[in-house]
């Protein structure tokens, strides 16, 4: 082989290795997930929302409507009295349904007079998350399909309508159930607008301080290792209890502040996308004194969490550059949470995907504000309890490496450590 051969074979060989693959793989994964998601979203969009029809006015124009949503939708509730929208409610609620249409007795005589005819939606929104909105935006689909319908009928007529009225028969009152509270004049794309500062900034953010603050302490300790400057702390006379407590929670209080800043900002970034002024507190929607504590609270245990990991694959790293490589863990589980609260609601993911995101303790914060928006706070609260424990075995088990020479030799002298040791080894080449 030539000498140039010799140079490209070393150069792939040293650049070719698992340390640089499984990043590649691994987000290969993460995207081919995020791909699986929106073709969820196609999918779920090409099929017909489940909904029902109060019809009071039952004339031609009426019909028409009926007769677009037989078509277009699936119908699961028809009734001509309007007395019966719990009834319907119930039933549409009951088939998985997304919205109850009523048509009220004078829709067809105020169109004639010159005014729009009013329809009432009473949307039923499941959750808060980008796929769970699919089915209300396709009902808004088919009401402006049912307004050109109405429109194309008037001029076919030639009835001496006001043009504006013709080309726009059709005005909408709307009420929104969204976990037991009825909230008017919005729909269910409006308030998922309103709460997307919670489902993209806090997420964010949680990504970030956790990579940030995780690699920190993961690339401390592989130099402190490299430089040997980690066999001198050991020898001070000092508990090994106090150099981890110390180290995880001096590391949570810079990742407090850091989420603070991140947050102002972030937050005035948002509020750059929002053109409309909705005061959340009007529709029950703000949260109080307490729930922004419980916030706070959610988002230090998880920095704990996350920094009590990050120091336990620390204690493995043997200098910088392996060290560099064991934060891929915590990204993950960082990124894994934080597209799936972006996509759907916790309440709506199945039940399988309810376990995992539970399990996974960077999940919680991120899911916090708008839980508790809705006054959802057994949620909140048993997150903040299981992130604590998750918390407190990991910095037993930090404690326990540090008491030990462990900490300098990154090696377990048990089966599933020599195991565990060799997955992390390849990390770590």
């Amino acid at each position: 082989m030539s000498d140039l051969g010799n140079i490209i074979k070393k150069e792939v060989r040293e650049l070719l290795t698992p340390t640089t693959i499984i990043p590649v793989i691994a987000m290969a994964v993460v995207f081919g997930g995020m791909g699986h998601m929106i073709g969820g979203i196609t999918e779920e969009a090409r099929e017909k929302p489940i909904m029902g029809i109060i019809d009071e006015d039952n004339s031609l124009l009426s019909e028409i409507i009926t007769g677009v949503l037989n078509e277009q939708a699936k119908v699961v509730y028809f009734s001509t009295d309007g007395a019966d929208v719990s009834e319907g409610l119930e039933q549409v609620e009951e088939e998985g349904g997304t919205a109850l249409l009523m048509v009220p007795p004078d829709f067809s005589e105020s169109i004639y007079e010159n005014h729009p005819g009013q329809i009432r939606i009473h949307w039923i929104m499941k959750g808060a998350g980008v796929m769970d909105s699919i089915h209300s935006q396709t009902v808004d689909v088919l009401i402006q399909v049912v307004n050109q319908e109405i429109s194309k009928k008037l001029v076919e007529e030639g009835t001496s309508i006001d043009p504006g009225i013709a080309v726009n028969p059709i005005a909408k009152s709307e009420t929104t159930i969204f976990k037991g509270r009825e909230i008017e004049g919005l729909s269910p794309g409006a308030i998922s607008g309103m709460l997307a500062s919670q489902s993209v900034v806090l997420p964010m953010i949680m990504m970030l301080i956790i990579i940030i603050t995780g690699s920190t302490v993961i690339t401390s300790m592989g130099m402190e290792k490299e430089n040997k400057t980690l066999e001198t702390l050991l020898t001070l006379p000092v508990k090994r209890n106090y150099i981890v407590i110390g180290k995880i929670v001096g590391s949570a209080i810079v990742g407090l502040v850091m989420a603070a800043i991140y947050m102002v900002g972030f937050g005035y970034y948002m509020q750059s996308f929002q053109f409309a002024e909705i005061n959340l507190a009007d529709f029950g929607l703000a949260l109080g004194l307490q729930d922004y504590f419980l916030v706070g609270l959610s988002v230090f245990v998880a920095i704990l969490a996350g920094l009590s990991l990050c120091m336990f694959l620390g204690t493995f790293a043997k200098d910088f550059k392996s060290a560099q490589t064991l934060i891929l863990p915590v990204t993950l589980l960082t990124l894994i949470p934080m597209f799936l609260i972006m996509f759907k609601d916790f309440d709506t993911l199945p039940a399988v995907l309810k376990i995992a995101l539970f399990a996974i303790p960077f999940s919680h914060p991120m899911m916090a504000m708008r839980a508790l928006m809705v006054d959802d706070y057994l949620l909140v609260l048993s997150g903040i309890v299981y992130v604590a424990i998750f918390a407190a075995v990991v910095v037993v088990v930090v404690a326990w490496i540090f008491r030990s020479d462990r900490l300098l030799t990154g090696r377990i002298k048990t089966r599933r450590g020599r195991r565990l040791r060799g997955f992390l080894g390849k990390l770590g080449r």
